[in-house]
Parts: structure tokens; C-alpha cells; sequence
């Protein structure tokens, strides 16, 4: 009692989430607010270097889908639904005003190709509907000790889908650790190379669990997996990679809601927290460098906050 803070960590954080958040989403906040403090909905990433069929039964007949695949019907659904709108609104319109509509609803499609192409990949994700709170049962091994499926939040992988990793391509996750995302690199199959970092040992150990469990030896082999300070990789293999992950050191906002366990909240982390964009820019920079001409890189949060994410890309 004499050495508990007055006030946990979770309930600054929450507290700092209705000052700042409100502002920003406004009118949405209250829902986004009610799902930050519901239970984590998890999505069963399959494990492609196991046998994956008698999984796929067994999470369809317990009404699940795999919402990577679905993705492309719903983006088709919404475009029509769009497009019959604007025709609807068109028929009063003057020719001028018709020729404007064509152009927006062109537009819209123009943009669907990026879209299918980051969702061609061999990722599979199953989630259960809206509203189904099932859990998914404990991850089983195969006969070669692999486990089927890896679960984690289904929109940690938006990131890898936005890489859109192509035949060939080397890949730098330069903050990768505990290793979801670098599983889900794996599981496109075609990565050339794979450099996965975190500057935490205890978390990169993390990651070697994650490979063992997931991975086979011979594709393990073709994965570097280091702990550096990633604000210095743009120095050690500067101009290298085809494809960057920089999925940054955030606030974590759930966590920041959910556990008072390190959480960043916590007065004794003030300072690394209000740090916390300078540090962002700073991995950023270092991913831009340790790009190709012409390559891609992708920055990505776990937080709402405009100061880490647009401020930061500004």
C-alpha cells in the first residue's frame, strides 16, 4: 500500500486516451474507447510449413473465415455499392456533372489493384464473425513438431499485407521482435532474404522461440535475426533492401488500457514515453536508408495517436 502508485497506469493512460483521443476521432471515440477496454478478439494466422487442410476444416466448421481472402469481395461490393450511388445521383446531373462521376467511380477502381495485389499473397488469417467472442484453441504441433497456427491480433498483419513482398525481394523488419509479423513475412514464401532485428535481447529471444516453433530448419536458415540498435541499421546495410517493416516501438494503446505491467504509462517511464516520436522518426529514418532505390517502406503503430503516426510520416 505504501509503495503502489495513487493512480495506475491504465487509468492515466485512459485518462490521457479521453483528453487527447475525443479531440481527435470526435464522434467515434466512445465505440473506439469501448473496443480498447473489450477483451483482445484474436485471428488464427496458418502455419504454411505445416499441413494445413485439417486446420482449415476445423476452424470453417466452427464458422470461421479467413478475412485476407474475403477481402477482396467486400472492396468489390463497396465500389459497386459506391459507384450505384453516384449513378443515382448522376441521373439529374448536366453531362459536365456525369463526366465528373465517371471520373470518381474510374478512380475508385483505378485504386483496387494495389489492393488485390498486397492480398495475392499465401497469407491465411481465420477470425470469427462480428459479435463471436470464440476463442480459438491452444496452437497443436504436427508430426514434426510444428505448431498449426499462431494467434494474434488480426490487424497486426495490414502491415505486412501494405509490404505487398514480391518473389525475390530481401526484407528488413527493423523492429521485429516478439515475431508475428516476421512469421507472417515468412509465410509468403517468397522473401529472398529475411533480416529480422529488435534491439531487446530478452525480446529477440522471443523471436528465436517463435522461428523454432513455426519454422523448419532450412527456412530458418535463410532468416538473419540480430539485436541492434535499429536507428543505426541505415549505417550498417545502408541501400539493401527491396522491402522495409518499421513497425515502431509505440504506446501500445490496449496494453496501456488493459495491464499496469510495464506499461508506459507508468510514471517512472514519462520521459521514455514523451521520447517515444523522436525515437519513431528516428527508426523511420534509418528503414529510409536502409532502403533500395525505388523500394518500399512501411511504418506502422499499435497506437491512435496522431503525434505517432501522422506528426511522425509529416
Amino acid at each position: 500500500a505504501a509503495t503502489a502508485p495513487r493512480i495506475p497506469p491504465t487509468r492515466l493512460a485512459l485518462h490521457h486516451f479521453d483528453t487527447s483521443y475525443s479531440l481527435h476521432l470526435q464522434d467515434l471515440w466512445p465505440s473506439v474507447r469501448a473496443g480498447l477496454l473489450c477483451e483482445q478478439k484474436y485471428g488464427a494466422l496458418l502455419n504454411n510449413f505445416s499441413p494445413v487442410d485439417h486446420v482449415t476444416q476445423e476452424l470453417e466448421l466452427l464458422n470461421a473465415t479467413d478475412f485476407i481472402s474475403k477481402a477482396p469481395q467486400k472492396a468489390q461490393q463497396l465500389q459497386q455499392g459506391a459507384a450505384a450511388e453516384e449513378a443515382g445521383r448522376g441521373e439529374s446531373r448536366s453531362q459536365e456533372g456525369r463526366t465528373a462521376m465517371q471520373a470518381e467511380v474510374m478512380t475508385q477502381a483505378e485504386m483496387s489493384p494495389p489492393l488485390r495485389a498486397s492480398i495475392s499473397s499465401n497469407i491465411k488469417c481465420y477470425t470469427f464473425p462480428r459479435g463471436d467472442i470464440t476463442r480459438f484453441r491452444p496452437a497443436r504441433p504436427d508430426t514434426l513438431g510444428l505448431l498449426d497456427y499462431y494467434l494474434m491480433d488480426a490487424a497486426s498483419l495490414l502491415p505486412v499485407l501494405a509490404l505487398n513482398v514480391q518473389p525475390g525481394d530481401f526484407v528488413l523488419d527493423l523492429c521485429a521482435a516478439p515475431g508475428g509479423k516476421t512469421l507472417a513475412l515468412l509465410q509468403t514464401g517468397v522473401c529472398g532474404h529475411l533480416a529480422a532485428n529488435d534491439v531487446s535481447v530478452s525480446r529477440t529471444k522471443r523471436l528465436y522461440q517463435i522461428l523454432h516453433s513455426y519454422v523448419p530448419k532450412e527456412i530458418r536458415e535463410t532468416v538473419s535475426v540480430t539485436s541492434y540498435d535499429g536507428r543505426d541499421w541505415g549505417q550498417l546495410e545502408g541501400g539493401t533492401f527491396h522491402k522495409v517493416l518499421v513497425d515502431v516501438p509505440c504506446t501500445t494503446d490496449r496494453h496501456s488500457v488493459m495491464e499496469d505491467d510495464n506499461n508506459i504509462f507508468h510514471k517512472r517511464r514519462t520521459k521514455e514515453r514523451q521520447m517515444l516520436p523522436m525515437l519513431q522518426l528516428q527508426l523511420l529514418m534509418a528503414g529510409i536508408l536502409a532502403t533500395r532505390p525505388r523500394g518500399e517502406v512501411v511504418y506502422s503503430t499499435c497506437s491512435l495517436s496522431p503525434m505517432q503516426n501522422e506528426y511522425v510520416i509529416e
